[in-house]
Order: C-alpha cells, then structure tokens, then sequence
C-alpha cells in the first residue's frame, strides 16, 4: 500500500472515530441510580388541559391555553404533586417549530412555578390517524373515553422510513433547545413501542429514535416504557421490543393499569435491570386506586405517575370500554378533580396528600 493509500485510509478511520465519539452511550448503571437517588421521589400525573381534545389543541397557538394550565397544576401542585408528563405532537411543530419550542418553554414555566417538572413524550402508538388536520378540532364524542387522541408520528410513516428525516429534524430541535433545562425530568422517547396500533411496527422507528437521542446528548436520561408485563394475562409480549428497552433505557419506565398483585409483579420484573423504575401510567378504577397502588410505589421507590387530572373534553374519567351516549359513571376511571375544581373524592384526595406530604 503506498503512502496516499494509507494517509486516506488513516483519514477515513479518524474521520469514522470522531463521528463515533459524537453520539453519546447508555448511561451507566452507577449514572442513572445515582441520578434518581438526587430526585424527589417521582409522583405526579400525566396531563392534558380540560379544554384541549387532543395534542393538536393542547399545543397548537390558537388553542393554547396557559391560563388553564396555571389554574390545573396548581390544583396538582397542592396535591404534593411534582412530575407532569406530556405529549407533543411532531404535526405542531412542523407548522410552527419556533412557535411550539415557545409554547413548551411557556408551560415549563408554569410547571415550575408549582414546583412540577415535566416528563416530555414524542411519538405515541395510541390514538386515531384519520387524515388529521391542524386548526379546529372534532367535537368530544359525549360517553366515549379519549374520542379524538392522535398518534404522532401515525402508523404510515412509523412504517416509512423515507419521513424519518424529519421526524429526526423534530426530536433533535426540541431536545437540543432543552437539553440543559432542569424542568425538564426526563425524555420519554416513545410511548407504549409495543402498541401495533393501526399495524404501527415500531422497532425500526425505536431504533432510530434512540440514536438521535444519543446524539443530541441530553443532561437528562432517556427512557420508553414497557407496556406489557411479560406473558401477564394471556397477552403475547413483544420480547424484541422489550429486549431493546432493557438495553438502552437510561431509567426504566412502564405502565401497569392493574391491582395491587399484578403492580407487585411488575415491578420485580422491572428490578431487574438495576436502575430506576418509574411508572408512567396507573390508576383505573376501581381495579387500580391511589389507596391501593401508591403505597406500593412509594415503598419500592418507584416513580407514580397517574392518568389524568381534571375531568375534560377528553373523558378521561370514563372507562375505555364507554360508548357513545353513555352517562356519568358512579365511579370514575382516571381523573381527580371535576371542571369547576371540586374534586371527585375528598376521601382520595386527602389520602394523596397524606402520601405526598413527607
């Protein structure tokens, strides 16, 4: 090999190394539970304002609403309450990214002035993909639980990597204006990967979504959960899926809507891994109450982040299996407070308190 060959050779090798040292690794075992053991113990809800159907009207400028997200997260904060997580929608941003960084910066703000950080969600398998349109938004389906939630990116471009391009350009904006921001608790990178929603195959985008992650390389840790406890009632796992998570995740997230036994399970299975669990989403009743399930988190040192707040245009409160015309049901499924404030329990919300308090 002559001299030139050998000096391109020598370049091309620098050259792939210093690409190589860009994108940042796992954090380690010693990094994430060192991490967590800095935090307060997680708990909190996952929120969407009570005036917003869906993502687009929860972030789009004509429907966003800052005077009822400060009214709602105090509500939450005086409920002991410091973790919010939240959905963005990768159509806002494309419509307006200077607009929606701002608005985001706007709700953090008010997430922190109620002592709150945010947990921050991208894309998300759950929901409709019906042709969606920014702008004016369906109505509430009265009687159907969550009638109009959107998936982002929607199934025909997680099955198309040609879009991936831009979904890159959204995660990399948005984690790079933030990456440094202590509002910020954590980046969830994509809700419920395990959900072939729409025949939604999500591995691929997974991958890819991870890696971009890693090479913005945020002050905050990384994480997917895990739907599906594995082989948990007769379901199939996805143990492709799962084995990535288990591989990659800074901080091991999942969700589990079940009783007392089923949470236990789950988070031995979670254990495992050896870094911090958080559980993202809880809390159906009355299968799976805060006076049954927080006590068990808070004694695991697991994270407790519950669905909903404030009864809305979402119908949360409703079970999943409501129907069109259905009434008011005697006992919620998710949310806390009802819109004028007054809260569904007192009962449960004096029992939050007593679990928030110290």
């Amino acid at each position: 090999m002559n001299r030139l060959n050998i000096l391109i050779v020598a370049i091309l090798f620098l050259l792939t190394t210093a690409g190589c040292a860009q994108q940042a690794e796992r954090w380690s075992t010693e990094k994430a539970n060192a991490w967590y053991a800095s935090q307060k113990w997680p708990v909190g809800i996952n929120y969407v304002t009570a005036t917003a159907i869906n993502q687009f009207e929860m972030w789009q400028e004509e429907t966003f609403d800052p005077k009822t997200m400060e009214l709602e997260l105090g509500r939450a904060g005086e409920l002991g309450f410091n973790t919010v997580r939240i959905f963005l929608h990768d159509m806002v941003w494309e419509a307006d990214p200077a607009g929606f960084k701002q608005r985001l910066d706007t709700f953090l703000g008010i997430c922190q002035k109620h002592g709150m950080r945010a947990i921050v969600t991208f894309f998300t398998n759950g929901g409709r993909f019906e042709s969606p349109k920014l702008g004016i938004q369906p109505a509430s389906v009265q009687g159907v639980h969550n009638s109009q939630w959107i998936q982002s990116p929607g199934a025909p471009s997680v099955n198309d990597p040609s879009t991936y391009p831009r979904l890159e350009r959204y995660v990399k904006d948005v984690m790079t204006t933030f990456k440094a921001d202590d509002r910020i608790l954590l980046w969830c990178l994509y809700n419920e990967p395990e959900n072939f929603k729409q025949k939604a195959h999500s591995m691929p985008l997974l991958r890819e979504v991870f890696r971009w992650a890693r090479e913005v390389n945020p002050s905050q840790p990384l994480s997917s959960p895990i739907w599906i406890y594995p082989g948990g009632h007769g379901t199939r796992s996805n143990l492709p899926i799962i084995s990535f998570l288990g591989e990659n995740c800074d901080v091991m997230t999942f969700h589990c809507y079940y009783g007392p036994e089923e949470m236990e399970k789950f988070i031995a299975f979670m254990k495992q891994f050896d870094r911090p669990v958080i559980c993202q989403e809880y809390m159906g009743r009355p299968r799976s109450t805060f006076e049954e399930i927080m006590p068990i988190l808070k004694r695991e040192k697991v994270g407790a982040i519950s669905w909903g707040l404030t009864a809305g245009k979402c119908n949360f409160h409703l079970q999943w299996s409501s129907k069109a015309g259905d009434p008011e049901p005697e006992i919620w499924f998710h949310d806390i407070f009802r819109l004028d404030g007054t809260p569904y329990s007192q009962q449960e919300i004096d029992f939050i308190k007593s679990m928030t308090s110290n």
